[in-house]
């Protein structure tokens, strides 16, 4: 039985209830007289007294500036790595849903005839991916994604990325860690980069955007989201590089999509501790602004929305047809509602040049067909070959998983997207497709569960093509295989609530996972091809021999569509970016070693500050730290520099031990630049 905290049994002295609800009330009426949202927004999963939204937020980017090439900066070394460790729990997401029948099961008959004669056809690319432990974080699981270019494939996992020749499987880049883009940027980004990234193409502007989330300690609360734009196409070039601090909550699970107007985030959001879920919160970045390679701002037209309110995810454009102009951006929640479940169809309209005429609101409410819930009490529930039953892996489904993929075909608008639900005894895909998301009626035309036998099916993620034809990429195990990647699809011709062509396997994996607390990739990508509108490109993770902290990635391509694709997709700059400016001179900082630490007695901590120009940049740099302990003093040889500083810390013995981040400045003329590294002092004698 858990003991109440103090707060949850504040939460229930009736005084002090009766108060929060008149104070919520007051908010409400304050925020809706402002404008701020409609009465309309709450219908469908009404915020609680938690909800902890104070009206608009609105952030700078607290630095921003342009990489060097990637291709130029040196990998990441075996002496970087991190120990072996499971890289941090999602904290629990409340379940509220009541289970009911699943009324949409696929048909039995058609199962069975896909199994025995699938027509979805082979993989065409088929190779493997980032391998553990070539990443920075040394950590599992892997959390792989990817996305595909004009001649590129990124994949990205925690904590690294690799760059691959889409046309071969070559590697033209990495695997590197991902806080190398972020090398001699400072802060958070360079130094507390914590994973749960995410890799998109920005198939409008020909453009790559990497993220993942950070802190200064790298630890939670995970306050930060550092987001990277190719300055081009080629995803080894450079990048503009921005650090957007969110706020002082636990920002969980960030997953991003592109629309034409920003790039739209969502967020899982709970107490600095991790233990109290607040709900949801959507963000927007000005696209515009980091496109141009310029300061960029966010906007959260809401805080957290509440424990009771499930988590959402942003569409994410595909397609040559963009939405209609200015069609707000649209959210789709979870349908784990207790009564009554749907989703839940949000709409975000940001306004970059007055944040507070920016509102989220809720637009529609489909009904989502009754389902049982995956492993809701452990989550971790998944069987596998040989190993024992304490090995089970983390099902995770509570939430959509990524991507929920967009596009407009015209005379409708179609998004698609999945989640994982108990059927008949094991984990099932149920996918759906929403259609007319921005402009409405919003409707189901589609939802279906695929349960096909008695495998377990789950970490699915789903995308259209061109012709409307629909596939699902998804890991697959039971007690008498080894984890498995595979994908079923659906032709548009073929009849609606079926992935009627059956399914096809990606890879076969060979061993399975012990250990690492049962977790298993939190999320998977499945994207289409922006040149051809037709070829899916999926990844995922796998094992090749049983154990732990042995897991393997792979990537793959198909195609299910027949003839050309209809429409030719000719992707188009619309709107047009603003041209990349020419760099003007500048530089940036960087500390090596990111940490040096020292016994009680004190000593000599001895660092390089290296000058990292840019557009020509040659003057000299004036240094200075600050944040130093106290009994612990810096100098510089030479100050002021032109290349590179050896700074030298004297730590007296008076220093109390621990660990202390750091600052070091440099200024020349009107720029000034910072770094951050770690002096750590023990207890050892």
């Amino acid at each position: 039985m858990k003991t109440k905290s103090a707060s949850e049994s504040a939460f229930f002295n009736p005084r002090i209830l009766l108060s929060l609800v008149l104070c919520s009330i007051a908010i409400f009426l304050a925020l809706v007289g402002l404008g701020l949202f409609s009465a309309g927004s709450l219908s469908a999963q009404a915020p609680n007294a938690n909800q902890q939204s104070s009206g608009p937020t609105v952030g700078a980017s607290y630095k921003n500036d342009i990489s060097p090439p990637l291709r130029s900066m040196p990998p990441w070394k075996a002496s970087d790595l991190k120990a072996e460790h499971e890289a941090n729990e999602n904290p629990k997401v409340p379940y509220r849903h009541h289970d009911t029948p699943d009324p949409v099961i696929q048909k039995s008959h058609v199962s069975t005839l896909n199994l025995l004669a699938p027509n979805v056809p082979a993989p065409i690319r088929n190779f493997n991916g980032i391998p553990f432990p070539g990443v920075g974080c040394n950590c599992a699981p892997p959390d792989p994604n990817g996305a595909v270019g004009a001649t590129q494939y990124v994949q990205i996992v925690n904590e690294g990325f690799q760059v691959f020749d889409k046309a071969t499987g070559s590697s033209l880049l990495g695997p590197n860690s991902i806080s190398s883009i972020w090398s001699g940027f400072g802060g958070a980004c360079e130094i507390g980069g914590a994973g749960d990234p995410v890799v998109l193409y920005d198939h409008i502007a020909n453009r790559w955007l990497i993220s993942q989330f950070a802190s200064l300690t790298g630890t939670a609360p995970i306050t930060d989201e550092c987001v990277a734009i190719s300055t081009t196409a080629d995803a080894t070039g450079t990048y503009a590089r921005y650090g957007f601090h969110l706020g002082l909550n636990f920002f969980d699970y960030p997953k991003l999509s592109v629309w034409p107007d920003g790039y739209y985030m969502s967020m899982n959001v709970f107490n600095t501790t991790g233990t109290s879920y607040l709900g949801p919160q959507a963000f927007a970045f000005d696209r515009a602004k980091m496109l141009a390679n310029l300061p960029a701002t966010f906007v959260s037209p809401r805080g957290p929305l509440g424990s009771t309110v499930d988590p959402f995810l942003p569409a994410d454009l595909d397609g040559p047809t963009l939405p209609s102009s200015g069609a707000p951006a649209t959210f789709v929640g979870f349908p784990g509602q207790g009564t009554n479940p749907n989703y839940t169809t949000y709409h975000f309209h940001a306004d970059f040049t007055t944040p507070a005429n920016s509102t989220f609101t809720t637009f529609a409410s489909p009904a989502a067909a009754g389902f049982t819930a995956l492993c809701p009490s452990t989550r971790a529930c998944v069987p596998q070959a040989g190993v024992a039953s304490n090995s089970n892996l983390d099902g995770i489904g509570d939430r959509l998983m990524f991507r929920l993929a967009y596009r407009n075909f015209g005379d409708h608008e179609s998004v698609v997207g999945n989640y994982t639900v108990s059927a008949g005894g094991v984990a099932a895909v149920r996918w759906f497709e929403l259609r007319n998301v921005t402009a409405g009626p919003v409707t189901v035309y589609q939802q279906s569960t695929y349960q096909p036998d008695t495998t377990w099916r789950w970490m699915g993620s789903a995308a259209m093509d061109g012709q409307g034809n629909l596939a699902i990429g998804f890991s697959a195990s039971s007690s008498t295989i080894n984890p498995q990647l595979r994908y079923a699809a659906r032709l548009a011709t073929d009849p609606i609530n079926t992935l009627a062509q059956g399914e096809a396997h990606l890879f076969d994996g060979t061993g399975s996972q012990s250990g690492t607390s049962n977790r298993w990739g939190d999320y998977s990508s499945l994207t289409i091809d922006p040149v051809d509108d037709t070829t899916f490109w999926y990844t995922n993770e796998y094992y090749s021999t049983t154990g732990s902290f042995n897991w393997r990635t792979r990537i793959g391509s198909f195609k299910i569509a027949g003839g050309s694709p209809t429409p030719t997709p000719t992707p188009t700059p619309t709107p047009t970016p603003t041209p990349t400016p020419t760099p003007a001179p500048n530089f940036s900082l960087s500390i090596t070693p990111s940490t040096v630490t020292l016994t009680r007695n004190g000593g000599t901590a001895n660092y390089t500050v290296t000058i990292n120009p840019t557009g020509g940049f040659s003057s000299t740099v004036q240094l200075s730290v600050s944040g130093l302990p106290s009994g612990t003093t810096g100098s510089f040889s030479p100050n002021p520099a032109t290349t590179s500083s050896a700074l030298t810390l004297n730590v007296s013995s008076s220093t109390a031990p621990g660990s202390y981040p750091f600052t070091v400045s440099g200024t020349s003329g009107s720029l000034t630049h910072t770094a951050t590294a770690k002096l750590s002092k023990n207890n050892k004698p």
